[in-house]
């Protein structure tokens, strides 16, 4: 296992290196202006000074200047104060987007964690439901809340709770942030697909599994359903969750621009629509960046609770000798 920690923490610089060079391709070849504010150009003597300011005259000098500056490169030759500095940010020049993270992410983190948390206990107690009474009514429901789960966009979630909770039963706040009776309502929304994933999943993986000839074996035991999907099909048929709740909470941790807008809350999500609209270039490669870093961090940890789960699969990936 230690192994394979090693060679995913090796493999990471590379990794973060080909997301920023094609995150900076895509931006780049974005129409617009960064200069611009509300379709206003400035003057050309001001636009060719902040382009040498930015370093945009050129995509080779803008990119290497900024994976020095990222790279910790610049912080050794004492070119900026932090080791990671991801730059000024072109729409918001009184910001910098270390920043700029730094306000918004913990927002949307605390955001995403509960979501994910909501989401787990609601999708497998749904998936244990389906999975253990197949063709039930009770399958049959769960099913059904699940495929709306999925189907239905945030925005309407999100404003359907927000008329119930927030105006009629007046039991939570509007929107915005600073007390936690505002994040309830963002979560439970965040929350609805990743649930229903779960839910499916988890669904599938314990149908399949107890119709293995080891679970047959545990029945032909003495073992009722419930017992035999417990103590050896849960395991394994949690599995497939492990895989998805790795990007899942990834994703769900840089946050969501639907729910945030929804919501009015300032976190990540509505920085990076917002930068991809204005071509902010530095805003968007770092949020890009704090994704991508979070993405194979978090699929590490699902690959080490697989081995955990199931020790064969490391024995398996081992090469022969």
């Amino acid at each position: 296992m230690m192994h394979m920690i090693a060679r995913r923490l090796l493999q990471l610089p590379l990794v973060l290196l080909a997301v920023v060079v094609v995150t900076f391709a895509l931006v780049w070849l974005i129409p617009g202006n960064p200069m611009q504010h509300e379709g206003r150009q400035p003057p050309p003597e001001v636009a060719q000074a902040m382009n040498r300011q930015y370093s945009l005259d050129s995509p080779v000098t803008f990119l290497g200047g900024y994976l020095a500056r990222v790279s910790g490169v610049g912080w050794v030759l004492g070119w900026n104060t932090a080791p990671v500095d991801f730059g000024p940010s072109m729409r918001h020049p009184d910001w910098t987007v270390n920043e700029i993270i730094r306000a918004g992410f913990p927002v949307s983190a605390t955001i995403g964690l509960g979501a994910i948390a909501i989401a787990l206990v609601v999708g497998t107690c749904a998936g244990l439901v389906g999975g253990l009474r197949p063709g039930s009514w009770w399958d049959a429901s769960t099913q059904t809340v699940a495929l709306i789960g999925i189907s239905i966009p945030s925005f309407v979630t999100g404003s359907l709770l927000i008329v119930l909770f927030a105006g009629k039963l007046r039991i939570f706040p509007i929107g915005g942030w600073g007390s936690p009776s505002q994040a309830i309502l963002p979560m439970v929304t965040l929350s609805l697909p990743f649930a229903a994933y779960i839910a499916r999943l988890l669904r599938f993986g314990l149908i399949e599994q107890m119709h293995t000839d080891h679970l047959r074996t545990a029945r032909a035991k003495g073992l009722s359903r419930r017992q035999a999907a417990w103590r050896h099909a849960l395991k394994n048929a949690f599995l497939p969750v492990l895989s998805f709740l790795g990007p899942a909470t990834a994703a769900a941790m840089t946050g969501s621009f639907v729910v945030e807008k929804v919501f009015a809350i300032p976190g990540l999500g509505r920085h990076f629509v917002e930068g991809v609209l204005g071509k902010d270039i530095t805003l968007v490669m770092g949020i890009v960046l704090v994704y991508a870093a979070l993405l194979v961090v978090f699929n590490l940890l699902v690959d080490v609770l697989y081995v955990w789960i199931d020790p064969r699969i490391e024995l398996a990936s081992a090469p022969s000798r």
